[in-house]
């Protein structure tokens, strides 16, 4: 039997004994009710008592709660009562909307130890989603989603919106190249919308969604599809079927990664539900944006546009992860993502800012000797920054034209990661059928040499071969 069908009947069972105990005191309510509407006319009851009665009456009727009828079942406590949404905590609204709940699994219960084991690691985490929580969670319920999707992004990626692995997945929802590029994410030089917060998860939200379509309305199904593929969970139940076992996600035959993936999830969502009852805390997180989007109104310096919103680059970074560059794309999105209290100001701010100091550039003109590595130390740039700002096919530059250089690029977005802790990620890549010193090197955007460093290797590398690769993620662009 499923998730849900295990749900809908202990609440079914539960339903009908919670009625059975109202209609035996139905008598004595009665003359309660009678007794206060008499009284209402002329008196109202001060409301600590009107809380006591409340009180008293949640601790004489318990059949709310959802009882243990079984090693499938968990208890899971009574919903608190609805609040006004102006006052609701982001918590709460997450909580109310569960649908995932009432499953306990060893393998559950294993990742909430983990996670009890080092609450240090969980405080990072709740902090580190933050800023993206509130929208993920509206885009959600737009959905009409499970709310537990909206923690998808703490297993991908430990909610970091620069996370990349080492097959080259990127972005809070560790999309992989080609299926960003299938749900319409642009990649290229300057842009990858994987790690773009809005455009990543409406993918995310639209790919599940369709998953679970495929899979037959299953979620855990569609999340393990998510992890694994959806023609890997696909064999799983075939060859289930053919085999005559269940289906249910718990009894398939997958990888030992997605295996753990589900559980990691739906521990948290428990952990969530209850945070005191595992020992841990959550800190208190407002129901309302975090962040607004603003117009930039064509390409601009992400340093001067921190400059106009009155923002750390470190913060403007890490609300707008998608480019990969100093500065936005010159054909869009023509968008930022600034904190809320900051979104107007800056718009007024840009307003009166000239069109020629969007960007700052400085003119250079090639003298005999110049060579474009020479040039770009000179100026703290990149030689692929001054190629692709005057548009060179090769290295080629000749004395007496002028280049044009794009200081931009010498506030790099590595010295302001670095606060963020982003850049060389270290990684474990391992060789592969075909692949050599450079595919490894062009995949990663590093030097063959320094892969030869890392490595104590020669020139040659076999299948199998671990290697390791540290990664600059604001310079992935697979």
């Amino acid at each position: 039997m499923g998730l849900q069908q295990h749900h809908d009947a202990n609440t079914d069972s539960d339903q009908a004994a919670c009625s059975g105990q109202w209609l035996r005191r139905l008598p004595l309510l009665s003359l309660v009710l009678l007794a206060l509407s008499q009284l209402s006319g002329c008196l109202s009851l001060p409301e600590e008592t009107q809380a006591t009665a409340q009180q008293l009456s949640e601790q004489d009727i318990p059949c709310g709660e959802a009882q243990d009828v079984g090693p499938q079942l968990a208890t899971v406590a009574r919903p608190a009562p609805p609040m006004p949404a102006e006052q609701e905590g982001l918590w709460e609204r997450l909580r109310k909307n569960f649908r995932l709940w009432g499953v306990s699994h060893p393998r559950i219960q294993a990742e909430i130890k983990r996670l009890q084991h080092s609450p240090a690691a969980f405080d990072v985490l709740i902090s580190r989603a933050e800023p993206y929580l509130y929208h993920i969670v509206e885009q959600v319920e737009k959905r009409d989603m499970p709310a537990e999707l909206a923690l998808l992004p703490a297993v991908e990626s430990g909610f970091r919106p620069f996370a990349y692995s080492p097959d080259g997945a990127a972005g809070l929802w560790q999309f992989m190249p080609a299926t960003g590029g299938m749900l319409g994410l642009k990649q290229d030089w300057w842009y990858d919308g994987r790690r773009d917060l809005i455009s990543a998860t409406d993918a995310a939200l639209e790919y599940l969604e369709r998953l679970n379509t495929r899979l037959d309305g299953d979620w855990l199904h569609a999340l393990a599809a998510y992890n694994a593929g959806g023609g890997t969970v696909r064999r799983a139940i075939r060859k289930a079927e053919r085999q005559g076992k269940s289906t249910a996600f718990w009894d398939l035959d997958l990888p030992g990664e997605t295996d753990r993936y589900v559980p990691r999830l739906l521990a948290l969502a428990e952990i969530i539900s209850d945070p005191g009852r595992y020992g841990l805390a959550l800190p208190s997180l407002d129901n309302r944006p975090y962040f607004a989007q603003v117009a930039s109104g064509g390409q601009i310096d992400l340093k001067i546009a921190a400059d106009l919103a009155q923002v750390p680059v470190e913060d403007l970074l890490q609300l707008n992860p998608g480019f990969n560059r100093w500065s936005t794309h010159p054909q869009g999105p023509h968008h930022l993502l600034l904190p809320v209290d900051k979104a107007q100001h800056f718009a007024d701010a840009l307003a009166q800012l000239p069109q020629n100091e969007r960007l700052r550039w400085q003119h250079h003109k090639i003298i005999s000797g110049d060579v474009l590595g020479k040039i770009a130390r000179r100026y703290g740039v990149s030689v692929k920054a001054i190629m692709q700002a005057n548009q060179l096919a090769d290295h080629r530059i000749r004395a007496g034209k002028t280049l044009l250089i794009p200081l931009s690029e010498s506030v790099s977005l590595a010295s302001a990661s670095r606060k963020l802790g982003l850049p060389r990620s270290r990684v474990r890549y391992q060789v592969r059928r075909g692949d050599s010193l450079y595919k490894i090197a062009r995949k990663f955007q590093v030097k063959v040499a320094d892969l030869q460093r890392w490595n104590s290797v020669g020139r040659y590398i076999k299948p199998g071969q671990r290697l390791t690769v540290f990664v600059d993620p604001t310079r992935q662009t697979l």
